[in-house]
């Protein structure tokens, strides 16, 4: 068994947070954006989803955007709703597997997400769990909107690890995207792909070397 990374560096959505990458498709279907999906996908995005990502446009610029793609006489609210509902919810052992994950190594997040919908999930948490609780776990939280770099860039994987001040090639990456997994090789950290659906991240770590608690799983169907 190799040796723990001095650091793991996790993503947000699809690792810990779960998501619904084809809701927006839907709702956005439903209120005139007939390809949604050509807009805006996991693989690949247009510079408008790009832009809100690294924090160059406001929200309400993108809104405007987005309701320019839509039928006339969309409202405001429909077109909130409609991007927010990719965000589904954290199963309470992701809370467990962190506290766990966070006295055995270094721990941070790394999310591609923006201003939007980390104001959405934030407030979730704070309802469900109480945010200060999760976040304590990690040494740092890094979303693109605020670090102004987003995956799968080498250098934003690079930006955080000169932050903290933590090698490159002793540092995990955990991601459900497999091109932000190959930018973080790129960079010369380890990286794992983790399937959303079909996989427990915790199931991966325990077999990685960590030591956690039967609360840091989740229950099978």
């Amino acid at each position: 068994m190799s040796m723990l990374p001095e650091a793991v560096i996790l993503d947000f959505g699809g690792v810990l947070y779960d998501i619904d990458y084809d809701a927006p498709v839907r709702a956005f279907k439903k209120l005139g954006v007939a390809d949604f999906a050509g807009l805006y996908k996991q693989a690949g995005q247009s510079p408008e989803f790009d832009d809100l990502e690294s924090g160059r446009i406001t929200p309400d610029a993108f809104y405007r955007f987005m309701e320019g793609h839509c039928h006339k006489g969309t409202t405001r609210q429909q077109v909130v709703d409609a991007w927010n509902s990719i965000l589904i919810g954290m199963h309470p052992s992701r809370v467990d597997l962190v506290q766990a994950l966070g006295q055995q190594t270094r721990l941070y997040i790394f999310s591609n997400t923006n201003v939007i919908h980390a104001h959405v999930f934030e407030a979730w948490m704070e309802k469900e769990f109480g945010l200060s609780a999760f976040r304590s776990a990690f040494e740092g939280v890094h979303y693109s909107h605020e670090l102004g770099m987003r995956k799968p860039d080498p250098a934003a994987y690079l930006s955080i690890c000169e932050r903290h001040c933590i090698q490159p090639n002793q540092t995990l990456f955990i991601d459900d995207s497999k091109q932000h997994v190959e930018g973080a090789r790129q960079a010369g950290l380890e990286a794992h792909w983790h399937h959303p659906v079909e996989d427990d991240v915790a199931v991966w770590l325990a077999a990685r070397g960590f030591d956690l608690p039967a609360t840091a799983f989740r229950p099978q169907d």
